[in-house]
């Protein structure tokens, strides 16, 4: 089966390739509707559009393995509708403007709007309201859009999806819907005792696939006859069980003559006890699989391990190669990469800077709730897989909100996933963003990793902090005091937090201040990298913070980079700065030129954990030509501030050219 996955990944790659190849080299298909015939299968390269209901962060990620399996497949120019409430839009929307697919458009409709209509309707099926939207779509979607393919998040695509749409030229005049035949027993009745369905032709149908034809079922009232047919029905069943497909199955029972009835496998229902193994003779027969059992990967079924595998190929699958262009034009970045310099020194940096990667944010479900005195602080991090260690001690020594940005490839999300899901502290954190920015190019783009995070902090301050650290214990209530204390609503201050460091995997977390120079002085702890980079934190003043009670303000020097808590409108990272070097020093340089007051806190401390040395700074130790780069971007950066900050800037160049 694995096999037989692999080598049906390799045809449509292939054939996808050759049609690309072919359409490069005829005239003016990008502009105008165009039909051909490659192989045995028709295409027309017309738009196809796709309607979705996507509600909340579980259903967002669910969609995007749908969206994958279409875009792998797909010849056309597509249009994604989503019908979404506020959490899905934002994710859906950041993801798709981050993605930048050729010939793919995407508009978002408010849920919220459509409530009123669906509401009325008692419904005991795990979907909720949203599982009553589909009803509603006469009404949300544009009244001259005429035909589109609606679809459940639980769906994956084995095939073309213009195979689908073509379905539509097989209508009759009178039909107005296209659906598979239900595959379960559940209309038949008597599943268990008092079972009683709502009415169906038949066996009824599922709607986890639906061809609506807009044009037509405004034309015949479609919104008043629904609204009757749920009405009647619910003297008597009081409530649905399938939510909207209870209704449509009613409506279609009253009007059979309106439904065009689709072959069974464009809609596999992997539910238990279903006839699902008698829609195809061979696997690769099948064109939609459908994840409708509450168990989803774990049905039971003769093939599952293949649909699991073919499941599992679209979500791990990497969505950077879905960005392939339909028609061979140039694509936005193209254009861009034409126009840098392949023979300057530093060309890939350059073309860092330009490369725009995919952004999923709140992977997993989150839940913020401001303070009433608005002094919250947010803990703002990134990190990668290799420190994923970090993330259930960090929540242990710090309750507050966290957001983090997490640089990863799909299938390391995935895996990233199933460890957050397993683990009893991370699982019951709900006030953790977790904001996936997709690996892309060959450096680790940690400003704009660090961006991210900051972006989606929801509280009025942010601690700025790297995951290889340890907050000291109740360090949330002292920067919260600290926040307030020190007027931070009305001044300009960055509050320094004293960092320090463990050469031990195993440490006895310091529980105060006067413990922890107890173990300062034993050697046990030391000032973060004071053995090799002191410049770094040396400004800090570690020898006035050990006897100090007060807060007391510092003095930027070059080279200076702590960890400090800002308001939340604070300037971001520069994300010219890739990999190590120079990427957090820049930013403590543009909070000081723009007049920040730099304040040590006496009584807050954190502790950096060992780790591996990372990739990024092996390269810049063994590379001459990284860090020639490093030093060009560090003078364009110093242009730049003087530009910016003007007369204010120039006690940087100074500093640097005394180094």
């Amino acid at each position: 089966e694995r096999d037989v996955l692999e080598s049906r990944v390799r045809e449509v790659e292939e054939e996808n390739r050759q049609i690309r190849l072919q359409l490069s080299q005829s005239q003016g298909l990008a502009a105008q509707p165009a039909e051909g015939n490659y192989g045995n299968q028709q295409w027309v390269a017309s738009l196809i559009h796709v309607a979705c209901v996507c509600a909340g962060h579980n259903a967002s990620r669910d969609v995007v393995t749908l969206v994958k399996s279409i875009l792998f497949h797909r010849r056309n120019p597509l249009h994604f509708h989503f019908i979404t409430d506020t959490v899905a839009n934002q994710i859906l929307s950041t993801l798709f403007q981050s993605w930048m697919v050729p010939s793919v458009q995407v508009s978002f409709y408010d849920a919220d709007e459509l409530k009123s209509e669906v509401s009325w309707i008692p419904n005991k099926h795990y979907s909720g309201i949203y599982g009553l939207m589909k009803l509603t779509l006469t009404k949300a979607l544009p009244s001259d859009l005429s035909k589109v393919i609606v679809l459940d998040t639980d769906i994956t695509f084995a095939t073309d999806i213009a195979e689908l749409w073509a379905i539509f030229r097989k209508f009759t005049e009178k039909q107005v819907i296209g659906l598979v035949e239900n595959q379960s027993d559940w209309y038949l009745g008597n599943l268990w005792k008092n079972h009683k369905p709502w009415p169906a032709l038949g066996r009824g149908f599922n709607t986890g696939v639906i061809l609506l034809y807009l044009e037509r079922l405004r034309r015949i009232g479609w919104e008043q006859m629904w609204r009757l047919t749920a009405e009647r029905e619910l003297m008597s069943m009081l409530s649905t069980s399938l939510a909207d497909q209870d209704i449509f199955n009613a409506f279609i029972k009253q009007n059979p003559v309106l439904v065009h009835q689709l072959p069974c496998f464009w809609n596999v229902q992997l539910s238990d006890h279903t006839r699902s193994e008698q829609c195809y003779t061979e696997v690769s027969d099948l064109k939609v699989i459908h994840w409708n059992s509450p168990k989803k990967l774990r049905v039971k079924n003769k093939h599952v391990e293949f649909f699991r595998n073919l499941y599992l190929t679209f979500l791990e699958y990497d969505g950077n190669l879905l960005r392939r262009e339909l028609f061979g034009c140039p694509s936005q970045l193209q254009t861009a990469l034409e126009e840098l310099d392949e023979d300057d020194q530093c060309y890939d940096f350059r073309r860092e800077r330009i490369t725009v990667h995919r952004v999923h944010l709140y992977f997993l479900q989150y839940e913020y709730t401001s303070t009433e005195d608005d002094t919250d602080v947010t803990l703002v991090a990134q990190l990668s897989m290799d420190r994923l260690q970090m993330l259930e001690a960090i929540c242990k020594h710090w309750e507050g909100p966290i957001s983090l940005a997490l640089y990863m490839s799909d299938a390391e999300a995935q895996q990233f996933l199933r460890y957050a899901q397993a683990s009893e502290v991370l699982k019951n954190r709900k006030n953790v963003g977790y904001h996936i920015v997709y690996k892309e190019g060959q450096f680790y783009p940690v400003n704009l990793v660090r961006n991210v995070a900051l972006r989606n902090a929801k509280s009025p301050y942010v601690f700025l902090t790297d995951i290889d650290f340890l907050p000291m214990y109740g360090l949330y209530d002292y920067l919260r005091k600290s926040i307030v204390q020190l007027d931070m609503a009305n001044t300009k201050k960055a509050l320094v937090v004293p960092a320090f460091e463990t050469l031990r995997y195993r440490l006895s977390f310091p529980k105060s201040k006067a413990e922890l120079l107890s173990m300062l002085d034993m050697g046990t702890l030391y000032t973060f990298r004071y053995h090799v980079w002191t410049k770094g934190h040396a400004p800090t003043n570690y020898a006035k913070w050990r006897t100090a009670t007060t807060p007391y303000k510092v003095e930027w020097e070059a080279d200076f980079e702590p960890y400090v808590v800002v308001r939340k409108d604070c300037p971001e990272y520069d994300q010219r700065f890739v990999g190590f070097g120079w990427n957090k020093v820049s930013h403590i340089m543009e909070l000081d030129a723009q007049e920040y007051e730099l304040t040590v806190l006496p009584n807050a401390f954190m502790i950096h954990m060992p780790h591996a040395p990372s990739f990024d700074i092996s390269k810049f130790r063994s590379s001459p030509g990284y860090r020639f780069c490093l030093t060009t971007l560090k003078d364009e950066f110093h242009q730049d501030l003087s530009r910016k900050y003007g007369s204010a800037a120039l006690k940087y160049l100074t500093a640097q050219r005394n180094i």
